[in-house]
């Protein structure tokens, strides 16, 4: 069975998840158009939305977690922005 893991900590795991995805190198061949560089990209914001899913819908949530739930789901969306469709 596996370990329940506390909303705080989802919460800390969510903002790692987006932070990996803002550190992933762009890959020289293709740039920002290389498909499995999109892809993990994706997938990293995808695990912090996933991270924090049902916290909002718990009866323990407070006022705050779910406010960071938001700020997370924000963060996840600007950050989908800011990598995959940047300013030219």
């Amino acid at each position: 069975m596996s370990r329940l893991i506390p909303a705080a900590e989802r919460i800390i795991r969510a903002r790692k998840f987006i932070q990996q995805a803002r550190d992933l190198p762009v890959p020289a061949d293709g740039g920002r158009n290389n498909f499995s560089y999109i892809a993990q990209v994706k997938d990293l914001l995808r695990q912090a939305r996933d991270m924090v899913k049902f916290i909002s819908m718990t009866p323990t949530a407070t006022a705050e977690m779910k406010e960071d739930v938001r700020s997370i789901y924000a963060e996840a969306e600007h950050a989908d922005q800011e990598i995959l469709r940047p300013l030219t």
